[in-house]
């Protein structure tokens, strides 16, 4: 079993900056992928950013590419993600997710990939 626990949310001005923290623990953790996704109120929950735990590869949704940074500690079995210019559609609850099993890197933004989620972290972005 995996467990994962976000940290790093809170209230921000449009154009300013959060880094959040993703810590996994279990008695054997081991991953291929560690992604974030997002859910606005009252909306679907949305890939944000992926990493491939081994290697490195990152993935980005259009919507965050070029703000965002995905980063991983192997060490401490943590996934950042710097969030830069922060933007009011940016407010959500962020969530990380782990996904122990490869797949398809086609899939790497499909939700039903990850099988261990964390219980987010909310961000708001005032304008």
């Amino acid at each position: 079993q995996v467990q994962l626990v976000e940290s790093g949310g809170g209230l921000v001005q449009a154009g300013g900056s959060l880094r959040l923290s993703c810590a996994a623990s279990g008695r054997t953790f081991s991953t291929y992928v560690m992604g974030w996704f997002r859910q606005a109120l009252g909306e679907e929950r949305e890939f944000v950013a992926a990493i491939i735990w081994s290697g490195g590869t990152t993935y980005y949704a259009d919507s965050v590419k070029g703000r965002f940074i995905i980063s991983r500690d192997n060490a401490k079995n943590t996934v950042y993600l710097q969030m830069n210019s922060l933007k009011p559609e940016d407010t959500a609850v962020y969530y990380c997710g782990a996904a122990p099993v490869p797949f398809d890197r086609l899939l790497i933004r499909t939700l039903s990939r990850y099988n261990y989620w964390g219980q987010g972290t909310q961000v708001t972005v005032s304008s």
